[in-house]
Order: C-alpha cells, then sequence, then structure tokens
C-alpha cells in the first residue's frame, strides 16, 4: 500500500508538485538556463554534482516546504543522493512535508507515426524495489505526441497504462505522462484523441487502485474534467511545456481541477549567481503564482 499520510496529501492537499527531474540529456540545458555553462564541470559526474546543487539549493530554499508544495519529482541520482546528510526522499517527507516522486523513464525513442515512445526499460522492477524502500510514493514516465494520428496516439497511451500498471503492483502511483507537444500544428485533435484513449485505458487499472495523470495544458478549458473526475485517477497535473511561468498559470487557472507540475516555470527565473536572498525571493515568486493558479482551479472545481 502507498503511505496513507502521503495519498492523504496528494488527494486532499492544496498545492502543486514541483518537478525537479530533469535526467542526463536536459540537464545541460537546465543548468545553462541556471547560469552554469559547460565550461565549468567535466564529465557527467561533475554535471550531476553541479545539478544536485541547484536542486539542493532549490529544496533547502525556506520557499520551498509541504505548505504550497504538495510533491517532487526527482531524477534517480537526486533520490540516491542526500540534503544536508539525509537521504533526499526522507529529507523532502519528513522535514518539509513533501511527498517525493522518482522519473523512472530512460528516455524518448525516435519519432514514429507521429509519436515518440518511452524507450525499453529493463531494469524496472528493481528500480521499483528501490524507489520503494527508499520511501518513494510515485513515479513519473513521459512520451510526446507530436501529431494527430489516431494509432500512434493509441500505442502511446496504451503503452503508459502497461507500465502504469506494472508500477501500481510494486504499490507505488504512476504518474502517467503522455505529454502534447504545444508547438504540434493540431494540438487541438490532439488532445481529443489522447483524451478518448486514456478514458478507455482507466478501464484496465485495477479496481481499488488510483493512477495520476500529467497533461499538456488544453487549448480548450476543462476538456479533461471527466477524466479528472474518474474514480481511478488520484490527481490530474499540468506540465508547462515550454509555456512560460505566465502563460501556464494563466492557462491552469482555466481548468478546474488541475494542479501545476511545472519544471521550467519553476526555475526559469533562478540563478547561480543570485545571492541566497535573491534566489529566495526569486523561488518564492515563482511558487506564489503556481499555487495561486493551482489552488484557484482546485477551488473552481470544489465548488462546481
Amino acid at each position: 500500500m502507498p503511505n496513507q499520510d502521503q495519498l492523504t496529501k496528494i488527494s486532499n492537499g492544496k498545492g502543486f508538485i514541483a518537478a525537479l527531474d530533469q535526467s542526463g540529456g536536459s540537464t545541460p540545458k537546465a543548468l545553462k538556463n541556471y547560469g552554469v555553462n559547460e565550461s565549468e564541470y567535466s564529465g557527467d559526474d561533475e554535471m550531476f554534482a553541479k545539478v544536485h546543487e541547484m536542486r539542493s539549493r532549490i529544496i533547502t530554499s525556506p520557499a520551498f516546504n509541504g505548505e504550497k508544495i504538495l510533491g517532487a519529482i526527482l531524477f534517480e541520482k537526486t533520490m540516491d543522493d542526500a540534503i544536508e546528510g539525509t537521504p533526499t526522499a526522507q529529507y523532502l517527507w519528513d522535514k518539509l512535508n513533501v511527498v517525493p516522486f522518482l522519473k523512472i523513464d530512460k528516455g524518448l525513442a525516435d519519432e514514429q507515426d507521429g509519436v515518440q515512445m518511452m524507450k525499453p526499460m529493463p531494469d524496472l522492477d528493481a528500480l521499483l524495489t528501490r524507489a520503494k524502500t527508499a520511501g518513494i510514493f510515485g513515479t513519473k514516465m513521459r512520451s510526446v505526441i507530436n501529431s494527430a494520428s489516431p494509432e500512434g496516439i493509441a500505442a502511446n497511451v496504451a503503452q503508459q497504462f502497461e507500465i502504469g500498471n506494472q508500477i501500481l503492483a510494486h504499490s507505488l502511483v504512476p504518474i502517467l505522462e503522455p505529454e502534447i507537444n504545444i508547438n504540434a500544428g493540431d494540438k487541438a485533435e490532439c488532445e481529443e484523441i489522447m483524451k478518448a484513449e486514456i478514458l478507455k485505458n482507466l478501464n484496465s487499472v485495477p479496481d481499488g487502485k488510483q493512477i495520476m495523470l500529467k497533461l499538456t495544458l488544453p487549448e480548450s478549458a476543462n476538456l479533461y474534467a471527466d477524466i479528472i473526475a474518474h474514480d481511478k485517477v488520484l490527481l490530474v497535473v499540468a506540465l508547462s511545456g515550454g509555456y512560460d511561468l505566465t502563460e501556464a498559470c494563466t492557462r491552469l487557472a482555466q481548468n478546474d481541477g488541475m494542479v501545476a507540475s511545472f519544471s521550467r516555470a519553476l526555475s526559469n527565473d533562478l540563478s547561480a549567481q543570485q545571492s541566497d536572498e535573491e534566489f529566495n525571493t526569486a523561488l518564492q515568486n515563482a511558487i506564489d503564482k503556481i499555487f495561486a493558479a493551482s489552488v484557484g482551479s482546485n477551488a473552481n472545481s470544489q465548488a462546481a
């Protein structure tokens, strides 16, 4: 069974999920945005040490706590590392009241039939066992939809649910993330096809179990209302997907019951060159804006 206190926090809590899970391919870009150039590190070990410094600075900031943040999604190396001497997942929950999640996918396959599936994960069961031992509540895995191909989208969503059920068997709560590319020319059509596939695949979730979904903010407000209301869905969170903080929050506030799970929009204004006071102020500002948009949509949902 998932940790019941954490389950209650996710299902009833007000706030959003912070995405701190940039992996190997996206780490150099995340560091560059943070003001750390590739000339400042050499090789993967130094690169991951730099990004752990960045994540540690975010997590230990006074602005980062369970008051406005429901959970945080971690990269595998972050789970294996520590914050101020305490294993990261334990630090998040015990010290901050923030529910820990783990990114588990190994990246994207090449595009085929308008979508990018997830690469194979042959060691997934071992990773899930390790995550459960580390105190992780749930997982996240991303695939991408680039165009409105019914066959491609069906395969993409089916893969998410197949692996999601494998994760549920380990008493972890999966966040399924079939991201729709915000630059897709037929984005609205992609959303309609994907929504139908998600509703169909929810029947495969075992009775008494629940999944989460992380979806691109839709073109039509409240498009995902019936997914949010489904008894096999614990929570639907939104990815920023390249929208800036203002645009992401504006779109989020239009979708009742969705909460944020932003990465770029959370950290866009943070810099390694900032003083602690500047850094904490910038992070608090982003957290306040994302929280307001998330809670606003939740309040609308509960009033409806």
